[in-house]
């Protein structure tokens, strides 16, 4: 697999963005680009018990969006678990909920992006689920794919296959056996070999450690990702309180679920901001903030 050092990433990349200030250090504080973020709104028409409010991710929806719109971010990713199969609902209900969630979701003005969670198969096929949702200008039988937006090359994985290959299928599957396929693994290579970009990436179960919350294979696509040079950071839903690690110069931060607890201050969502030099991530309601610093410039003290 063909490399690109990281020095050599970073001058490509000035060249792309037409910086050549960088050399000069006096464009540091420029932002590159920002985008939205949420994940684990869990919709379902019920109330719900314990600490997951289902029924209340409609109106956290419409509050994120209406908060997104008065930002301009280049486009909102929902990170996975858009809706929830509590309750064994039909597939006629259960692609109910998704149109119910998605007449708040599609009021965002700007391109929108989904990744596969688990629960969004509770009582659909990937083919019913893509078809319901729109991922903006992506083929809709595509569950993984990359699009580019202001300068920045992002990756949206879909990890939602068992040991075997077996795709997640209307409940059939095991939440805790994530895995990315063989030929997604490939596609990922070639996908970061194309691009002269940074790169992020998001993807519903985690990539960086192990047991039932994380992806089986997470040590082999955290390598094509570090091999690669590009990678900056990757985006998680799917652990509901959220976490950061750093590993191989590559940040992973999963964010906090939107389902969790009554009342918009239990609400969770994000703005991402990549800069020159760090990435910043402005976290709402419980959603936790967090500045990283990226391959780079040196920084200004």
């Amino acid at each position: 697999m063909k490399t690109i050092n990281r020095r050599d990433f970073i001058l490509s990349f000035s060249a792309v963005l037409m910086l050549p200030r960088w050399a000069r250090g006096d464009a540091l504080d420029s932002e590159i680009c920002r985008f939205g973020m949420v994940t684990d709104s869990h919709y379902a028409d019920v109330v719900g018990t314990g600490t997951r409010k289902y029924s209340e991710s409609l109106v956290k929806m419409r509050e994120c969006v209406d908060f997104m719109n008065q930002r301009d971010p280049a486009f909102l990713v929902h990170l996975g678990d858009f809706v929830d199969g509590v309750g064994h609902p039909s597939v006629e209900e259960a692609v109910a909920r998704v149109e119910a969630l998605k007449i708040e979701a599609t009021r965002f003005e700007g391109p929108r992006y989904h990744v596969l969670g688990n629960h969004c198969l509770d009582a659909l096929s990937k083919g019913d689920f893509l078809n319901s949702i729109e991922n903006t200008g992506i083929d809709p039988a595509r569950s993984f794919f990359s699009f580019d937006a202001k300068g920045v090359h992002f990756v949206v994985l879909d990890a939602c296959f068992q040991s075997d290959g077996t795709p997640y299928d209307k409940g059939n599957f095991t939440w805790t056996d994530a895995n990315i396929p063989a030929n997604q693994v490939e596609w990922l290579e070639q996908d970061l070999e194309n691009t002269r970009l940074p790169v992020i990436v998001f993807v519903h179960q985690l990539l960086d450690g192990a047991g039932n919350v994380y992806i089986n294979n997470a040590p082999q696509v955290r390598k094509v990702l570090e091999d690669s040079g590009k990678t900056l950071a990757v985006f998680h839903g799917h652990h509901h309180q959220g976490q950061y690690n750093h590993i191989g110069d590559i940040h992973y931060y999963t964010l906090r679920a939107m389902v969790e607890g009554s009342g918009e201050a239990n609400n969770a969502y994000a703005m991402v901001k990549v800069h020159a030099d760090r990435i910043v991530i402005e976290g709402y309601r419980r959603a936790v903030s967090r500045e990283m610093a990226r391959p780079g410039p040196v920084r200004k003290p």
